[in-house]
């Protein structure tokens, strides 16, 4: 079956969230763990599943790309079938655009070993995280790539609070624009936001477009409408 909106990957049914999480089984590979969410026949993917091949094509993409601009690279991704209208896919790519675009522009990372360690650690970031977690994949995953490039741990001083102001503005911007959920907003406001925090507090200045416009509202059945910023009605 051919998914567009936001809907089961087996039988195109919408999602249904829980409060608590339920034992359940993936349609796809059988795995056994807690979950929150089913659609309404049942069918519930695992999220090692649901993104595997949009993980694999957003590092390979990534890797080879000339572009300066992440949200190029992000929005030409974001049109390949392996990247789902919303999905913990999308907490890769954020991190892994911005990664590459920050070496086209000048930044001086080894982007094989950058993009290899934005893998492992997002991985750990699950779906439906902005629900639960009281925090954007999105968001986390620009903190992924800031904390890469500027070699951020637990002990260190100056760039773990640059860290911490990247996703804060972050948040505050996604806080702002409200919900529900939508992996394409989430994701521009994240890269436009890390674009501009990396000019500013490293120098390194990647590219925007004059205006970054969604192309994928259709796909989305929760789009909130003119009310995005990135909607073609947007003022």
């Amino acid at each position: 079956m051919s998914i567009g909106k936001a809907s089961c990957l087996v039988c195109g049914e919408p999602l249904q969230y829980f409060e608590e999480a339920r034992e359940v089984a993936c349609a796809v590979c059988g795995k056994h763990e807690a979950a929150r969410a089913v659609c309404r026949e049942g069918h519930y993917v695992c999220d090692a599943c649901h993104r595997k091949e949009g993980v694999d094509l957003v590092m390979a993409r990534c890797a080879s790309t000339d572009s300066r601009n992440p949200i190029e690279i992000a929005q030409d991704l974001m049109a390949e079938k392996a990247i789902y209208p919303n999905g913990p896919e999308h907490h890769t790519l954020v991190g892994a655009a911005l990664l590459a675009a920050y070496r086209n522009a000048g930044g001086e990372i080894d982007l094989d070993r950058a993009l290899a360690e934005l893998r492992e650690r997002s991985l750990n970031v699950p779906g439906g995280a902005c629900g639960f977690w009281g925090t954007c994949g999105a968001a986390v995953s620009a903190g992924m790539y800031l904390s890469i490039v500027t070699g951020s741990t637990p002990l260190t001083a100056e760039p773990w609070a640059q860290v911490q102001g990247l996703t804060a503005r972050i948040l505050g911007r996604l806080a702002e624009i409200g919900g529900p959920r939508c992996c394409k907003r989430t994701s521009f406001t994240a890269i436009q936001t890390s674009v501009n925090y990396t000019a500013e507090v490293l120098g390194v200045r990647m590219e925007l477009p004059g205006r970054i416009v969604c192309a994928f509202a259709s796909r989305n059945a929760e789009c909130i409408g003119a009310r995005c910023p990135y909607s073609r009605g947007a003022a």
